[in-house]
């Protein structure tokens, strides 16, 4: 079987999605057990100069929107960075899923080979489609979506290895 690169993007995609926001319900739990305001948790970070988790979970949704984007060669939806509840990121979430399982499969599968330009901050990349997949996406994807179960677990958010693994089973 050869590679595909929409089974090796889209399900992963949505799977780990589906854990953020089990995350986000668990930490949700945990504020009410604890007895202290969920939204407290929204500004928490685990650095001083690193983004706080708001923003870890906005980007990693925008990492799987844009990772569909670029491989599909199809508009994404645009979603403003206003969410200021657990409950709204929770929707972003839901619309990302939404999004990347619109994404047809085949036009997923014929950038392989296809070159992929795009800018992130200065720099203006181009890569081919599996290279983008494997080495620019996945580990941006990845990145966000560990930081933000590391600022939960950091602050008390009863997560294990498991609950990132199974990705919202």
């Amino acid at each position: 079987m050869s590679f595909s690169l929409h089974h090796a993007s889209a399900p992963l995609l949505v799977a780990k999605l589906k854990a953020l926001a089990g995350f986000l319900a668990k930490a949700e739990e945990n504020a009410t057990t604890r007895n202290f305001d969920v939204a407290v948790l929204l500004q928490a970070r685990l650095a001083p100069d690193m983004a706080p988790l708001v923003r870890q979970v906005q980007m990693t949704c925008d990492h799987a929107k844009f990772t569909m984007q670029r491989l599909g060669g199809v508009d994404a939806p645009s979603f403003p960075d206003t969410e200021t509840t657990i409950e709204e990121l929770k929707a972003r979430i839901t619309a990302t899923i939404a999004y990347v399982e619109s994404v047809p499969a085949t036009k997923v599968e014929n950038a392989v080979d296809r070159e992929i330009a795009f800018k992130a901050g200065p720099m203006e990349l181009k890569m081919s489609g599996g290279d983008y997949l494997t080495t620019w996406a996945l580990p941006n994807f990845f990145f966000h979506l560990t930081t933000a179960y590391a600022i939960l677990r950091h602050n008390g958010v009863p997560l294990g290895k498991l609950d990132f693994l199974r990705g919202g089973a």
